[in-house]
């Protein structure tokens, strides 16, 4: 996993003077309050994550790496319009960069960019859907996930998304 750079109080810097987030590895979890100095620097990765064409890119790298050529075909941009966009996700470390002759090649650095897209996309599917493509079986039934241990249980009537994990129909 490629950290991410960051400043900071707080962060551990390294021996080059910079500074890195790291998650737990183990566990996969994150466990950070409201008051963690890493609020702002995720703050910042929304804000660079906050433009339709970087979204196009991140869901067209989903698959492996592309050329720049290829990125703009399949996201009907320019290829000068989709190096910017390139210059700037590489700057946040959110893709790598690969020369291979005349030709440059872009694959997504880890798998949380991806990760953040989706769940962006299937919020938004939300906002325009009562019951979500993403909460419906392929015969049409309603999936739903309860949203915390105590709905689990009955005790709740709120149900999360359940596009990433497992639901039960309804």
């Amino acid at each position: 996993m490629a950290p991410i750079l960051a400043s900071g109080p707080g962060l551990s810097p390294t021996a080059a003077g910079s500074y890195y987030l790291r998650m737990r590895e183990d566990s996969k979890t994150c466990t950070f309050g409201p008051e963690s100095q890493y609020a702002d620097l995720a703050a910042e990765v929304f804000s660079l994550l906050a433009d339709a064409t970087r979204v196009r890119i991140i869901l067209a790298l989903r698959e492996g790496e592309r050329s720049v050529n290829d990125l703009a075909e399949a996201i009907g941009r320019t290829p000068t319009t989709v190096s910017q966009h390139l210059a700037k996700l590489r700057w946040g470390r959110i893709v790598r960069s690969r020369q291979e002759g005349t030709r440059v090649y872009y694959s997504l650095v880890d798998e949380h960019a991806r990760a953040l897209v989706t769940e962006a996309v299937l919020q938004a599917q939300h906002a325009l859907e009562d019951t979500p493509a993403h909460h419906r079986t392929a015969q049409g039934r309603i999936v739903v996930q309860p949203a915390s241990p105590s709905e689990a249980e009955g005790t709740g009537a709120a149900a999360a998304c359940p596009a990433s994990g497992s639901g039960t129909d309804r």
